[in-house]
């Protein structure tokens, strides 16, 4: 891997170690003569060349100071980034929810299903719309869960606003709502998530080609799960348009097992993206740390008698 400096300027001080270097192997005035009554001495060129590396030691030290002090960098390992999904859960909070289903009403078996649903992707972000003739954002889109979790007893459809209604279901004003609130959100994926035991007949009927294209515009992904006993009921077409043009799909749910079983299939069938990221700038300092205190074994070594002396 390539390798940076914080400092670069201060590389400019290596022209210090490198002129004590030249002046270490090219320096006048280290010739001795001495009387030789018979014989050819040697000109000492091997131990010339040792001793001079001894004494360079010193000059290598300083240079590896001066690149110490330029902040050597690295960069350091490509990481694995999970890619948030933010998710907008649709609730039907009509009057027939309250009809019997399972151990409890279909309202309770949802809100249960749903609450199991954010077990299963941790780190993504989660809000919570009921909706009925109106909308009502009950929780916002957040990745702390605990608000979903205590929603069920104060929205049953029994207490809802009276505003919200409780005879209608308004699902095309339900799936603006809650594409608004993801359209706020400019980072990581978005999905809407509706659960819903009725048909829209009036208003997405109208506008299901509208809704669709905004949906695709916005990049916003839509599953529906339909609450049917019945074994021959069928899903509004409208809504099974809106979630294939837009990746998702719809479901029928004829009983709280396999409304668990679709939301694990809804998991497995949006699941979470990772992608590779650049790592953090690092220290570079081992090499030279390492390099360094060679050198200086080196160079407390050859004090022990490997160095000039023109006695």
């Amino acid at each position: 891997m390539s390798s940076s400096f914080l400092y670069p300027w201060v590389l400019l001080l290596l022209v210090i170690p490198a002129a004590l270097l030249y002046w270490t192997w090219f320096r006048s005035g280290r010739d001795l003569i001495l009387p030789f009554d018979h014989g050819r001495p040697g000109n000492g060129a091997g131990w010339r060349v040792l001793i001079s590396v001894m004494e360079s030691m010193p000059s290598f030290l300083l240079a590896l100071a001066v690149i110490l002090l330029a902040g050597p960098q690295r960069p350091g390992e490509p990481r694995d980034k999970r890619i948030l999904t933010n998710i907008e859960l649709c609730l039907d909070v009509s009057g027939s929810m309250t009809i019997p289903f399972g151990d409890g009403a279909r309202y309770d078996m949802a809100m249960q299903a749903l609450n199991e649903f954010v077990t299963y992707r941790k780190g993504d972000a989660f809000g919570l719309t009921f909706f009925a003739d109106d909308t009502l954002q009950w929780v916002p889109l957040t990745t702390d869960v605990s608000a979903i979790r205590c929603s069920p007893p104060f929205m049953r459809p029994e207490n809802a606003p009276d505003w919200v209604g409780t005879w209608g279901t308004d699902i095309g004003k339900a799936i603006r709502a809650c594409a608004k609130v993801l359209r706020e959100r400019a980072e990581g994926e978005r999905m809407i998530v509706l659960v819903t035991d009725g048909e829209d007949v009036a208003d997405l009927v109208r506008t299901h080609e509208e809704i669709t294209r905004e949906l695709i515009a916005e990049k916003i992904t839509v599953f529906a799960v339909v609450i049917q006993e019945n074994s021959q009921s069928n899903i509004q077409d409208e809504v099974i348009n809106i979630c294939h043009h837009t990746g998702g799909e719809a479901f029928l749910a004829g009983d709280p097992a396999a409304m668990r079983i679709i939301f694990q299939r809804i998991d497995r069938m949006k699941q979470t993206r990772v992608e590779k990221t650049i790592g953090e700038t690092l220290d570079d300092f081992v090499a030279c740390a390492i390099a360094g205190l060679a050198l200086a074994g080196v160079a407390v070594s050859s004090l022990f008698g490997l160095r000039y002396t023109p006695w």
